[in-house]
């Protein structure tokens, strides 16, 4: 069973060809980590907002981790792979693209509502985030994904506050 950072088996099965390495015949230096492990530790990654240097020992060292998430921008292989997550997402009904989530660091509350006040029914929410789901919400992943469109346009990317399903 997949960690709460982790991809299943139906999911990695559908992004493995993607991110798989190129065989560039006989390697020199350390074997590679595996793709999977490291695809899993820059999931954790984008889905805490973490620092790389946080990462958990059980996945690669994250200058490793790092280092991928980087090739893959450049290479757009992590850009396609997240479309590929994100359709099997909302295939599952898992990934509800009517919403979208905005993180502040200040929010203030009207003058005379009650601390504890539950939502109006029309605010409330109406779908259950799977933890993989976070990962799309992500300033970290948007910000790389920015720096990459900016450098080629080649794949043109939503803005951050889109809620469309990205074009793939």
């Amino acid at each position: 069973m997949a960690g709460r950072w982790e991809l299943t088996e139906e999911q990695w099965l559908l992004v493995e060809p993607v991110l798989r390495p190129a065989s560039a015949g006989v390697r020199r230096g350390r074997p590679w980590h595996d793709t999977r492990a490291v695809l899993n530790g820059v999931l954790w990654v984008l889905g805490t907002g973490a620092q790389w240097r946080e990462l958990p020992e059980k996945y690669p060292p994250y200058q490793t981790c790092h280092r991928r998430f980087q090739q893959w921008i450049r290479d757009g292989k992590l850009v396609e792979a997240l479309r590929l997550l994100a359709r099997l997402l909302h295939e599952q009904g898992k990934l509800n693209l009517e919403e979208a989530f905005v993180d502040a660091t200040f929010a203030s509350a009207k003058k005379g509502a009650s601390p504890s006040a539950r939502p109006a029914a029309g605010r409330a929410r109406r779908s259950s985030l799977s933890p993989l789901i976070t990962v799309f919400h992500s300033p970290l992943l948007w910000k790389a994904l920015r720096r990459q469109s900016a450098i080629s346009s080649k794949m043109p990317l939503p803005p951050a506050s889109s809620t469309n399903f990205p074009p793939g």
